[in-house]
């Protein structure tokens, strides 16, 4: 049966999501099918000082099979 599982960070967080993500494949034992992602922009928000854009959202989206 095909499945799906769902990882998200932000974009200063790259090696934390990476971790994150090969541990569970590594843990799971998963049979992985597919591995796509997606950085969303974000809007810009007011800081006081000026206008600052916070960090994007990373998504990673695994397909996988179990038996």
């Amino acid at each position: 049966m095909r499945q799906i599982k769902l990882f998200k960070n932000v974009e200063t967080e790259i090696r934390s999501l990476e971790k994150d993500v090969n541990d569970w494949i590594r843990e799971s034992r998963a049979n992985v099918v597919r591995i796509s992602g997606n950085i969303a922009p974000q809007s810009e928000q007011a800081d006081g000082s000026g206008y600052k854009l916070p960090p994007s959202d990373v998504l990673v989206l695994i397909e996988y099979d179990v038996d």
